[in-house]
């Protein structure tokens, strides 16, 4: 018979990361595999197991090729003419922080374990952040 973990048995830890000179892709699917869960002994697939993860300094993040110019997010609202495009400059100008976090919800689940997740991602700008109580572990990749 399989055990089923409960999200409460499952130790949560904390971990930052740098993201200083990392290429956003990459930095996300470790980003989106820690806080999943899926490298511990005890992932189960629908439950939350994973653990948080503080993002540092996400405004000096690196995209390769031509994507900074070239990529663009997209948002409809339901409205004829209600396509709003946004390049990645411009997006890093008013909030480099979304870009890794919509880099990582899109790796993550579609449904309501998803938005649970994601909540246990924090992006900051720079080096700083708020979350010294939690001892947050360096994780490196």
């Amino acid at each position: 018979m399989t055990r089923f973990i409960k999200t409460e048995e499952a130790a949560q830890q904390w971990f930052v990361v740098d993201a200083k000179d990392k290429v956003l892709g990459r930095l996300a699917t470790k980003v989106a595999r820690v806080i999943r869960g899926k490298d511990k002994a005890v992932f189960t697939p629908n439950m939350d197991t994973g653990d948080f993860v503080v993002v540092i300094n996400a405004e000096e993040i690196v995209l390769t090729g031509k994507r900074a110019t070239q990529k663009e997010y997209f948002h409809y609202s339901g409205y004829p003419g209600g396509l709003k495009r946004k390049t990645v400059t411009e997006v890093r100008e008013k909030n480099p922080e979304r870009l890794i976090h919509m880099a990582v919800r899109g790796m993550l689940p579609k449904n309501r374990l998803g938005d649970k997740l994601i909540k246990k991602l924090k992006v900051y700008k720079g080096p700083e952040h708020p979350h010294a109580a939690q001892k947050p572990e360096n994780l490196s990749f």
